[in-house]
């Protein structure tokens, strides 16, 4: 009973421990997800170590191609990761508690807040800061690719396709870029393991033939046979 009842607080613990963490990445990070991407693999992944590099990476790349907001999507897949479908609640509610709550007493007196110059500048610098933040969270990212030559063509198209969108003003949604580099992704493996996935269909086949021929070698014997007993 006393092991039991060690393991249930343990448990509640960490329960606790991954709805507090979200709670802090939610009310600390500005900027939006985007933002939150190198604390999230600070806390997560260097810190708390619940998660892998290459895991996080996989996470977060799945986090931005599901509906929703790319950090309640995170939270939403490393709480259920951690603790399950309870820990999936309690962190998607502690990375959005903050937020909500910010943000409807901002709308309360916004427009008053914004005439004050101290507010306002104050604004100004966290644009700044969320900006090397977004910048920071690429570049870690980056470092997880695959270092190959596909992965170089794809980062450098998808740099000069966002630089041209942006100083030509196209009406162009972000959501084709995703879908051009899924599907650039998917040719690229299949060419790339084209040799395996021949090797896998392969033996089936081969099979199939063995069977055929070792079938009719032995109905072959069995003709002999029965014509050898035959003519004694």
């Amino acid at each position: 009973m006393k092991q039991t009842a060690e393991k249930e607080k343990t448990t509640l613990k960490e329960y606790l421990t991954l709805f507090l963490v979200f709670l802090k990445l939610g009310l600390f990070t500005f900027g939006g997800g985007y933002a939150m991407i190198s604390l999230l693999e600070s806390e997560i992944v260097e810190k708390r170590k619940w998660l892998s590099p290459d895991d996080f990476f996989k996470i977060i790349t799945i986090s931005e191609t599901t509906p929703g907001p790319i950090a309640i999507n995170a939270a939403t897949y490393i709480g259920y990761k951690k603790g399950g479908v309870l820990g999936s609640l309690l962190a998607t509610l502690g990375v959005v508690i903050p937020s909500f709550t910010i943000i409807f007493i901002i709308s309360l007196f916004f427009n008053n807040l914004l005439e004050i110059k101290v507010i306002a500048n104050a604004f100004n610098g966290i644009k700044a800061g969320v900006a090397v933040l977004i910048l920071f969270g690429g570049i870690k990212m980056m470092g997880q690719l695959k270092k190959n030559v596909f992965s170089y063509i794809l980062l450098a198209a998808a740099l000069a396709a966002n630089l041209i969108i942006t100083l030509f003003a196209y009406n162009f949604s972000t959501i084709y870029l995703i879908l051009i580099g899924g599907a650039a992704g998917f040719v690229a493996f299949l060419i790339a393991n084209r040799d395996d996935l021949k090797n896998k269909t392969q033996p089936s086949a081969d099979g199939d033939t063995k069977i055929v021929v070792e079938t009719t070698e032995i109905i072959i014997k069995n003709d002999e046979n029965t014509k050898t007993e035959g003519k004694k």
